[in-house]
């Protein structure tokens, strides 16, 4: 079985932004629990704005939506605006409309871990309520922990290392969530196909055998 992949989007169109390095430092963390990731930021997310009318999808925004559909995980993460998320997260996450008809549309089955940064902590609340409401609405199952970080305290040293142990711990309980559940997801689809062909072998010479592992399915659900 392969190692789940847990795609990260976030930052600003600025290198090296605080919300960009914290969503560095969570998929580095994600990367030494076993998973693949792949990043979007600064310049991948400076995409046209998303318009429902227009089919046609620039490289870069083709990109993001492939990765997100075969995402085990997400990560976002957002700098607070106007007590919000920013417009250009908002325009990424916009594409997640390309994912509408697909058999896990959206989000569906997948964790998404949130991350808002803003310059002070009066922003922090708002920002992260609506980012998880947006994942909600996605069908998307937000994390139990959400990381909020205070930009003004400056937690990130020049060479984007985190110089907080408190910033270092609240990334690392995001990444630990979202690869934990993806990789229950992957254990639970794997088993759930093996048992599928066990009933397939089952049915024909022993019906008793497969209703057993109906039942056993049931349960692990």
């Amino acid at each position: 079985m392969t190692a789940p992949l847990i795609v990260g989007l976030g930052g600003t169109l600025r290198d090296g932004s605080t919300s960009e390095r914290a969503l560095r430092i969570a998929l580095t963390e994600a990367e030494r629990l076993g998973a693949r990731t792949r990043i979007f930021a600064g310049a991948l997310l400076n995409l046209p704005a998303y318009d429902p009318a227009d089919p046609s999808r620039s490289v870069a925004a083709a990109e993001l939506v492939e990765a997100l559909r075969g995402a085990d995980g997400i990560i976002v993460a957002t700098p607070s605006y106007h007590g919000s998320i920013s417009g250009l997260i908002k325009n990424a996450i916009d594409y997640t409309e390309d994912l509408r008809a697909d058999g896990r549309g959206y989000f569906s089955g997948r964790a998404v871990g949130a991350i808002v940064c803003a310059d002070g902590i009066q922003a922090m609340g708002a920002t992260l309520a609506t980012l998880r409401a947006i994942v909600h609405a996605l069908r998307g199952w937000p994390t139990p922990f959400s990381a909020v970080i205070n930009s003004a305290l400056k937690p990130f040293a020049a060479d984007g290392a985190c110089r907080d142990p408190q910033v270092a711990q609240q990334l690392a309980f995001v990444a630990e969530q979202v690869v934990e559940f993806a990789q229950m997801r992957r254990l639970r689809d794997a088993a759930e196909s093996d048992a599928g062909n066990v009933r397939r072998h089952a049915s024909g010479a022993n019906p008793q055998g497969s209703r057993l592992i109906e039942l056993t399915l049931e349960f692990m659900n």
